[in-house]
């Protein structure tokens, strides 16, 4: 086995997977949800399922070999939570495979972070990898951010860091889906006149970017690239078109942005403090996707790991529907 696939068994990681084996190159795959490992093994894949914030020692199969590659895409994503959960899933996780790493000497190891380590809540259009980080939004970014700083101080094991932005496409369970619930569920906020805008990316894009980060050359190493599909789109054309595909009309109401942020801060407070901490109906992270127009600039990532977005936005959405409104 020469290529280590973490987080197998969610969205990304799957289609890493997936391709590797059209690929003829065979992978293992870590992960931790016991269902979708399940039908993983079905299909053909080898699935051990492990939790990262536990170290790797004596995990893997002894009849595995040496790993030469790792592709670390599990994380803790999501916009609300307890600190201590996104420490353990996105930093100690990452942590405990660079030590493994470290022991097995890797040639290359391709990190999956986020943009969001970017987002501030203002308008920011053609953000480059090399722009000073803002303040942490929420938990999620604060640790992917941490987790970044740990690969990239690891120059031993050859990184290359990938924040792809918005990552949708057949299988999703978060990005797309969590839109038009919450559109067949109540009206979508317009905000400062619908200049809200942002750049998303189809799942494929995003592996054949993995892909070219696995051979990207020695300049690669130690870098990190922005990855994206390349449009910025208006956030209610892509809200109007999404739920369309779905068989449904999103409705829109326009809202003042300062009071519905600040009703939103504090939801996230009441929360905190109820048992379990549920994620409220909204949060300001996501209120502000809906308030602000963002983008990722790719010159970077064309010069050194000589990727582009191929797919389009409306040919992501027949990937992801099949064609037709369902």
């Amino acid at each position: 086995m020469a290529v280590l696939v973490t987080g197998a068994s969610g969205f990304l990681g799957s289609h890493v997977l997936e391709r590797l084996a059209a690929m003829g190159r065979p992978a293992l795959g870590l992960g931790r949800d016991a269902a979708r490992c399940a039908a993983l093994e079905a299909a053909g894949h080898r699935l051990i399922r492990h939790d990262l914030a536990q170290p790797l020692d004596g995990v893997l199969d002894p009849r595995v070999g040496k790993v030469e590659r790792i592709i670390h895409c599990a994380a803790l994503s999501a916009p609300f939570g307890r600190l201590q959960d996104f420490e353990l899933a996105n930093v100690a996780a990452t942590r405990n495979l660079l030590d493994f790493a470290r022991r097995q000497g890797v040639g290359r190891f391709v990190h999956i972070s986020s943009p969001s380590v970017c987002f501030a809540f203002r308008d920011q259009l053609g953000l480059t990898e090399d722009m000073a980080l803002p303040d942490p939004v929420n938990h999620y970014a604060r640790t992917k951010r941490e987790a970044e700083k740990l690969v990239l101080a690891a120059p031993a094991i050859h990184p290359v860091v990938l924040r792809p932005r918005g990552i949708y496409g057949a299988g999703d369970r978060a990005l797309l889906p969590r839109l038009i619930k919450a559109a067949k569920s109540r009206p979508l906020p317009l905000f400062r006149g619908g200049r809200a805008a942002i750049d998303l990316t189809h799942v494929d894009d995003v592996v054949d970017a993995v892909m070219a980060a696995l051979a990207a050359p020695r300049q690669a190493e130690g870098e990190v690239f922005n990855i994206s599909g390349g449009e910025v789109l208006p956030v209610r054309r892509i809200a109007d078109e999404a739920c369309a595909r779905a068989g449904i009309e999103a409705r829109w109401r326009p809202m003042p942005l300062m009071p519905v942020m600040l009703a939103a801060g504090l939801m996230e407070a009441v929360a905190l403090r109820l048992p379990g901490r549920p994620e409220p109906p909204v949060t300001r992270y996501g209120l502000g996707l809906f308030a602000y127009a963002q983008s990722l600039d790719l010159s970077k990532t064309k010069r050194l790991l000589g990727w582009a977005p191929k797919i389009s936005f409306e040919q992501g959405l027949d990937r992801t529907f099949g064609g037709a409104a369902s």
